[in-house]
């Protein structure tokens, strides 16, 4: 088990490229490294939630196109600045959104805890096994050459980014792509992960105080999955100077 102050220091080495808030002045990442998780299959508590931000959904859509939703708006617009096309690359919180009116997927314990949050507060969330990083993560504009460990029907392959695309990375590669839209297999949380790095994204119009709102929300949840769950947690804006922790 990591010591508090080693997930603390694991932060402090985050990043987010002066380039990437060139693009968006107003974004906001909230970082949180937790360690002693008890992870495992799907249970009910994850299916309880996944119910609850399902009917949550279908209650703020309501016949309401979901790009029309202020969040899922703004994520629109940050991907058409660095080049995807939003309606054929969707960030991870419109995905979510239209799959939760039919059913929202069941992964593993830590996936559906996280995607159920994601939900429930309108942001964009990621989860990366914190064990498999090399090195801490780091939002840049990408080169071309990093490599992406994914699939292509059952099939591993490596793909490299568009040059200039928002990419989350570690010293091996990308590890999330188009800022929050596909994650590596290599950092995948699967159901033996005990240790997690979380990546919150917001863009205005969501408030600092919804977004920590956010991080209170999967902090709590993310306790209740162990007897010793410890969280460090750092906040990133364009302010931030290096090694400032929230």
């Amino acid at each position: 088990m990591l010591e508090s102050g080693m997930l603390q220091e694991f932060l402090d080495g985050g990043h987010v490229d002066a380039a990437v808030f060139a693009l968006r002045p107003d974004y906001r990442a909230l970082l949180l490294a937790v360690d002693g998780l008890v992870p495992g299959p799907s249970d009910q508590a994850g299916e309880e939630m996944l119910q609850a931000a399902e009917s949550a959904a279908r209650g703020l859509l309501n016949g309401r196109p979901v790009e029309q939703l202020p969040h899922v708006a703004a994520w629109r617009e940050a991907y058409q600045a660095f080049g995807p096309k939003p309606s054929r690359t969707r960030n991870s919180l419109e995905a979510l959104l239209r799959r939760a009116v039919s059913g929202l997927p069941r992964v593993n314990r830590l996936t559906d805890l996280y995607n159920a949050v994601s939900v429930l507060h309108q942001i964009p969330l990621g989860g990366e096994d914190l064990n498999r990083y090399s090195g801490a993560p780091r939002l840049v504009r990408a080169t071309g050459t990093e490599p992406f460990d994914t699939a292509a029907g059952d099939a591993a392959v490596i793909e490299h980014p568009e040059p200039g695309e928002v990419v989350w990375c570690d010293d091996a590669g990308v590890t999330c792509r188009r800022w929050n839209w596909r994650q590596a297999r290599r950092t995948q949380l699967g159901e033996n992960t005990t240790a997690a790095l979380f990546i919150l994204d917001a863009l205005e119009p969501m408030t600092d105080e919804a977004l920590h709102a956010a991080a209170e929300d999967l902090t709590a949840r993310l306790t209740l999955l162990g007897h010793d769950v410890r969280v460090a947690r750092r906040l990133i804006t364009a302010g931030t100077p290096a090694n400032e922790r929230d």
